[in-house]
């Protein structure tokens, strides 16, 4: 009885879809393990990561499909994710699961804003996560998370190294530049020294265990971006946009120099998309255009995902310290960005299927 149960559960779960990815969970071998005995039905499952979004979902969907065979057991779903091979430099930030670009073309189109709301999203949501502030000339998340007068701590270590630990502010790790200069002390520094700062900032900060390491990046596409490239194992890009031409233009190039050395773009965050006034929620201005992100990703076989409108909650949470994602007042722009946030980890997903030697088990009918 317990063999022929086991193998009808194994049959009825199997045929589960993993929705971010299209693909059932017998097809993605997702099924490790399943044990029975008179009471419970315990069901092991490994999944592509990151999980944090799918996780309760499938872990629904699977319960209900085992309760319709055993409705009198106790069902226990263990979920763990699959180890996905990194395809560079496996020994540089070896603790971190996924290191994820956030970029733009041009200044002024608000990245800085979405990377501290993606940050904070995914630490919503449970995830060890760090933010390395690599905008060397203006660095802005030590105010984006209200930790504008906080130093760094730095120890040296046995070897004679020092060794820097990143402040932490609403379960987020954060590194900056701006944690080690003068509020108003100017950057001065050319290309190679502003690699070398860049890649002191990776290589000496103890990050620990984290599942996100997210880069705030200066705009275009210089020194900075191009030493990112060639050390780090980047999981994927983020391209933020706002609709207007001359934003799209610069963005553009973007993609184009991370392509050109085999980083996965996720996708394109329109920001600034439209202004309602909060007075006269019936009207809607476009200031700077309409449709220019949708555009820029389209051109570029690239998901789009999703517009940000602008609120006076989102600029003030940038000023005061509090990034609009945890700011309870403003639900309706924090979801956006936690969907958002969803849409990225969705497309980071796709890319790390497709990082395994054999993603997908073909399933004959």
């Amino acid at each position: 009885m317990s063999q022929i149960l086991e193998q009808d559960i194994r049959n009825a779960v199997g045929k589960v879809v993993d929705s971010d990815l299209g693909f059932s969970l017998e097809q993605l071998n997702a099924i490790e393990n399943v044990q029975i005995d008179e009471k419970n039905v315990s069901l092991y499952l490994e999944l592509i990561p990151p999980i944090h979004w799918i996780a309760k979902k499938i872990d629904d969907e699977v319960k209900n499909v085992i309760k319709s065979l055993a409705p009198n057991h106790t069902i226990q779903i263990l979920v763990k994710e699959k180890e996905i091979p990194r395809i560079s430099n496996a020994g540089v930030l070896p603790n971190v699961g996924h290191l994820i670009a956030v970029a733009s073309g041009k200044g002024g189109v608000g990245k800085s804003t979405i990377a501290a709301n993606f940050a904070a999203a995914l630490a919503q949501k449970g995830a060890k996560v760090g933010l390395l502030d690599a905008d060397i000339y203006g660095p802005s998340q030590p105010t984006m998370f209200g930790m504008a007068h906080e130093q760094m701590r730095a120890d040296k270590t046995e070897d004679g190294r020092v060794l820097g630990f990143p402040n932490e502010q609403y379960g987020v790790k954060v590194a900056s530049i701006g944690f080690v200069m003068e509020r108003d002390q100017a950057a001065i520094m050319r290309g190679p020294m502003l690699a070398g700062y860049f890649t002191t900032l990776v290589e000496q900060i103890s990050w620990g265990d984290l599942d996100f390491l997210v880069f705030d990046l200066p705009p275009g596409t210089g020194d900075i971006q191009l030493t990112l490239t060639q050390k780090i194992p980047l999981t994927g890009a983020v391209m933020v946009t706002t609709p207007q031409e001359i934003a799209l233009a610069d963005v553009r190039r973007s993609i184009s120099m991370f392509r050109k050395v085999n980083v996965d773009i996720l996708g394109v965050v329109e920001n600034m998309s439209y202004f309602v006034p909060p007075d006269m929620p019936e009207k809607r201005y476009d200031i700077f255009g309409k449709g220019g992100g949708k555009l820029a990703a389209a051109e570029a076989n690239a998901s789009f995902l999703g517009e940000v409108p602008l609120t006076l909650a989102t600029r003030s949470g940038g000023d005061e310290g509090l990034p609009v994602v945890l700011n309870p007042d403003d639900f309706t722009q924090g979801q956006r960005l936690r969907d958002i946030t969803g849409n990225i980890v969705k497309e980071i997903r796709k890319v790390n299927l497709k990082r395994l030697e054999r993603p997908v088990v073909q399933i004959s009918i």
